[in-house]
């Protein structure tokens, strides 16, 4: 009794659970039954724990581990091969401009104000971009920058096609115009049905016009955007923007996920999925950041005074550009200009008048309308700040300036480079080029408040007309009923007595 005790002593010292501990040893002991039980009874104990908590050393190769650093180096490993698909590719002739950018010397002038990524990432980043380039007909390209998300980033790119190479967006033109369709058939389906029936009372309410969105090549959409999540994963090109999607951007606030398909869910509600919204911010940031040294670029010859300086769209670079120096440039912000298109309150860099459209179907059948009812104003034209406009007349932040100016280097001043930082959109910064690293979300002094939705509408005032009344009683009836006959045999008493009064005359 007494070795027993101890035996019972040990197990509970050694094993978490005693009684687990116990079964599986006296299963054992059932099992294979050896002689002197008492003697071996420690040793069996032992080795039951030994197999209870022993590595599985011969699992290793049959379940190998995953690591995240492996997997990013193969999705990077097609970035250093030549033809980018693993094939060995021709040399290019060196003599063929190539839209790509020196994105290597970007990183290196931007590193020496303390802005940018790593080295390692840039140079991704760079063959990311020669990927793209060499399987897209591109004229232009440019690393636009890096928006942050939660679940996931987005590597943007600025392009610009050659002429008449250009992919339009039709697949979702014909998919807007046959949901149309189909909406005009159940509605002139609907229309006939009631004819049949009793006429409904027709709406007066008409929905407010649908601003137009600007071609291909001219004000927010005068470049396409590609984005990727990682160097070395297929580049997605993101759609046109509208102006409704740019007027909601505003009212709203909402971090990236890292998901062009995920929804955005607000209010007011958002037309679009997450690449719309990315699109319509991507235009705001480009539209307020996109800055450069006064007189670097200048307005064409061929312009001249013929065209208002508010109706200039395109420049070009002043080839006898000769530099600011770099003090001015950091101090002073008239030697800044945009020289992108601002973005007005409707949504488009050139406004239009959109009360003027109007289909033919819908004249004639408001010319009727037209006569009676009073005409609207005409609504006043919205005018934006001209192209090149110095950023002295950016409108202040309260009491903080939209941009900070400062030396890349005050121990070895020449040396150093001027270089811009925007308090407006954070993340935006700009030297001979334009960057932006950040959230994608402007600058707000006080917490962001949701826009209310409107108030609930008043009922229909109820009267007599529309008040439905109720069903009277068998009673009620026979007693109507009777009182109509007594009114009518009156009626006719009274007719039969004029007649006899009119034969007496």
């Amino acid at each position: 009794m007494t070795l027993k005790t101890t035996h019972l002593l040990v197990v509970v010292f050694y094993a978490s659970n005693r009684y687990d501990h116990l079964t599986r040893v006296l299963t054992k002991i059932l099992d294979e039954r050896p002689e002197n039980v008492v003697d071996v009874f420690e040793d069996i104990s032992k080795d039951v724990k030994v197999s209870r908590f022993a590595k599985k050393l011969d699992a290793l190769q049959d379940e190998p581990e995953h690591l995240a650093a492996f997997e990013a180096a193969e999705v990077h490993k097609t970035l250093y091969s030549k033809g980018g698909d693993g094939s060995e590719a021709e040399p290019e002739d060196e003599t063929i401009e190539t839209p790509l950018p020196n994105v290597m010397e970007l990183a290196f002038y931007f590193e020496q104000a303390g802005v940018g990524l790593s080295r390692d990432e840039t140079c991704q980043i760079f063959l990311a971009l020669k990927q793209l380039v060499d399987t897209h007909p591109l004229q232009k390209c440019r690393f636009w920058g890096k928006i942050l998300g939660i679940k996931g980033n987005y590597i943007v790119a600025e392009a610009e096609y050659r002429e008449g190479e250009e992919e339009e967006d039709e697949g979702l033109e014909e998919e807007n115009e046959g949901a149309e369709k189909e909406e005009n058939r159940d509605d002139e389906e609907q229309k006939e049905e009631q004819e049949d029936m009793d006429p409904f009372p027709k709406s007066t309410y008409r929905p407010p016009p649908v601003v137009p969105k600007e071609e291909n090549r001219s004000g927010a959409n005068k470049f396409t955007y590609f984005v990727c999540s990682d160097p070395g994963k297929p580049w997605v090109k993101l759609p046109a923007v509208t102006p409704a999607q740019i007027v909601a951007a505003r009212k709203i606030r909402k971090f990236f996920t890292g998901q062009l398909d995920t929804p955005i869910v607000s209010f007011p509600p958002f037309l679009g999925d997450e690449s719309n919204y990315l699109r319509a911010q991507i235009a705001r940031i480009s539209a307020g950041t996109q800055v450069s040294p006064l007189g670097f670029y200048q307005f064409g010859a061929e312009e001249g005074e013929e065209e208002e300086e508010v109706g200039r769209d395109t420049y070009e670079e002043n080839p006898e550009f000769e530099g600011i120096p770099v003090p001015e440039m950091a101090e002073s912000l008239a030697s800044w200009v945009h020289h992108v298109q601002h973005i007005l309150p409707q949504g488009r860099c050139v406004w239009v008048n959109v009360s003027q459209k109007k289909g033919e179907g819908e004249e004639e059948e408001e010319e009727e309308e037209e006569e009676k009812e009073e005409e609207p104003d005409e609504p006043e034209p919205e005018v934006g700040p001209p192209l090149l406009t110095p950023l002295s007349e950016d409108a202040e932040i309260d009491t903080l300036p939209p941009w900070t100016g400062k030396v890349s280097s005050s121990l070895i001043p020449q040396y150093s480079i001027a270089v811009l930082r925007s308090n407006l959109w954070p993340g935006a910064y700009a030297k001979f080029e334009n960057i932006y690293l950040g959230w994608g979300l402007k600058y707000i002094m006080d917490n962001f408040a949701p826009q209310l939705p409107p108030q609930v509408q008043m009922e229909y005032t109820s009267g007599p007309e529309i008040t439905e009344a109720e069903d009277p009683s068998v009673e009620e009836e026979q007693a109507m009923k009777a009182a109509l006959e007594e009114q009518k045999a009156e009626e006719e008493e009274m007719e039969d007595m004029e007649e006899e009064a009119e034969d007496d005359d």
